[in-house]
């Protein structure tokens, strides 16, 4: 569980929103891990869209195998921006602040690479 003491400065923010309930939330959450070990000028942050109590939101992003923090306030309104409507959403903020993407349905490193303008990190061999 993160407070705030996640620290975001100068990073790339991925604010995934999920549902213990939501199949493509669980099938994406090994796609986000990953590109959170991958890339260390992103952060990964994890939002439970069903508003629980700490307790629950730890207990069911143990069961998810969530590696990295999860809010337990909804940053929406702060942020200014809408509550999703579908899961999994997944914005993405630039290092400044700004929103500069929202991903609806389940993402793959592939696609979040690709929206983030990164390159695939495995290069072919000749």
């Amino acid at each position: 569980m993160a407070g705030p003491a996640v620290e975001t400065q100068g990073k790339t923010l991925l604010v995934n929103y999920w549902a213990e309930w939501c199949r493509p939330c669980r099938e994406e959450i090994p796609e986000l891990n990953q590109l959170a070990r991958e890339n260390a000028e992103l952060q990964v942050i994890g939002v439970n869209y069903d508003r629980l109590r700490v307790e629950k939101i730890a207990a069911q992003a143990k069961k998810m195998g969530i590696r990295f923090p999860v809010l337990v306030e909804d940053p929406a309104a702060r942020w200014g921006w809408e509550r999703p409507q579908v899961l999994p959403t997944t914005f993405i903020v630039a290092d400044n602040g700004e929103l500069v993407a929202t991903l609806v349905g389940p993402q793959t490193v592939e696609s979040l690479r690709e929206a983030l303008g990164e390159r695939a990190a495995e290069a072919e061999n000749p």
